[in-house]
């Protein structure tokens, strides 16, 4: 149960990180080139690292891991939110 809900937690990580790629928002000037060079398939990676930790973390006796995983989400998605302009 704890891996299935990583994993759609995970799939709304990727949705909001490329919501952000895709926005040409001024703020993603100040990355460094290698993160958002081949449509930012470095930083994707990366993401995809952080789920995979928490994934395995969480299988392996650690639910906190789950736990800082969601309220990483739910960073994610404020964030997106302010910057993709829907604090208006």
């Amino acid at each position: 149960m704890t891996i299935g809900i990583l994993f759609i937690l995970g799939v709304a990580n990727f949705a909001l990180h490329r919501a952000m790629l895709d926005s040409d928002h001024p703020l993603l000037a100040s990355l460094p080139p290698a993160l958002r060079a081949n449509g930012g398939r470095l930083s994707l990676a990366f993401e995809f690292l952080i789920l995979l930790l928490a994934m395995l973390l969480a299988v392996n006796g650690w639910p906190s891991a789950a736990w800082v995983y969601g309220l990483y989400t739910l960073i994610n998605a404020g964030t997106a939110w302010v910057l993709l302009g829907g604090s208006d």
